[in-house]
């Protein structure tokens, strides 16, 4: 099966699983577990920050960072179609009490500083919510978001009291097209969620990383959030290996993404919105593309249109350069007929 329909499906490979099997692990709640650890060390020291902390989820790492920068009643700053708002269940404010300030993206996947600035809240006004955290994406939507902006933006931030944080998700994605180092990428940010079942190919697991003051907070919050897990070991150990082993790689997933683009932009009734990174953005005529999902499906490719938008096309440790040639030649063969 070729599963295009996010780089979250990837399984583990038979290496990860050796070594999730042989992981040294403790009850990790009480602190002793060794491999999540060396784990949450390693991501820190890579990222250049001073503490990391190891999650469950990306959902889970990003809504305790909001905590850990947010008090009640206190908002962020955050783009329209950003996951953190849009994609994890409102959960800054459910849980949280924290309100966002959604601002409308720039073409690029970029937050305007002048939305950003007419955003702000007046300090001190007991009418509006206290605004404390900008928070940006990358990759956004398979974007690298330019440095130079990032930089412009956490800078503006920091000018205006506001600390930051970065949904990484992608961000060794970011990192690997980009050719610049994670920790210059994390350098702008006071937080940073970084995840590793996507492109990296864990089943499971982040790692938040800060100051040890931020981390600390975070720490408790995840307790409270029910984050805590024991031999969690098992788990750090395939993020372990993918650290080790599957950030290089990550340049075939966008080798193969702009393989499968190339492959696409030739096919009579097929619009490729855009390719960045590993994500092919494309758009099918309709008068031609009917039943194309389920025809895909009975040749052994999954696809999906992802919210209600443009089909996106997700390459990853599991489709190779063949699979992308398989997919546009049936691709090609559905619309032809």
């Amino acid at each position: 099966m070729i599963d295009l329909r996010s780089d979250t499906v990837t399984r583990p490979t038979a290496a990860m699983r050796e070594a999730m099997a042989t992981a040294p692990v403790g009850d990790d709640v009480m602190g002793d577990d060794p491999s999540v650890a060396e784990l949450q060390r390693a991501v820190a020291e890579r990222a250049g920050k001073q503490a990391g902390l190891f999650f469950p989820s990306g959902t889970q790492s990003n809504l305790a960072a909001l905590m850990a920068h947010c008090a009640r009643g206190d908002e962020y700053l955050v783009g329209q179609l950003a996951h953190t708002y849009k994609y994890e269940g409102g959960g800054a404010a459910v849980l949280g009490s924290i309100q966002p300030q959604p601002i409308e993206h720039a073409a690029d996947g970029t937050l305007p500083l002048d939305r950003l600035a007419a955003a702000l809240k007046p300090r001190n006004d007991p009418h509006y919510a206290r605004t404390k955290l900008l928070a940006l994406e990358n990759t956004f939507h398979g974007k690298v978001i330019p440095q130079d902006y990032v930089r412009a933006a956490t800078g503006w931030a920091r000018a205006e009291g506001l600390s930051t944080h970065l949904d990484g998700a992608r961000v060794f994605n970011a990192a690997v097209a980009s050719g610049l180092p994670l920790a210059e990428l994390c350098e702008p940010f006071d937080t940073v969620s970084i995840c590793f079942s996507k492109g990296l190919g864990a089943p499971v697991g982040s790692v938040l990383v800060g100051s040890e003051e931020l981390i600390g907070r975070a720490h408790r919050w995840r307790k409270m959030l029910g984050g805590g897990m024991r031999q969690s070991g098992v788990l750090a150990a395939a993020c372990l290996h993918a650290l080790a082993h599957h950030v290089d790689r990550l340049a075939q997933d966008h080798e193969n993404a702009r393989a499968l683009a190339e492959g696409l932009r030739g096919i009579e009734g097929v619009r490729v919105h855009a390719q960045d990174t590993n994500m092919v953005f494309a758009e099918f005529d309709r008068a031609r593309s009917a039943g194309l999902e389920d025809a895909l499906r009975r040749q052994g490719i999954l696809v999906r249109a992802v919210y209600g938008g443009p089909t996106r096309l997700v390459t990853h440790l599991d489709v190779s350069a063949e699979d992308v040639r398989r997919v546009a030649q049936a691709v090609a063969g559905h619309l032809a007929q």
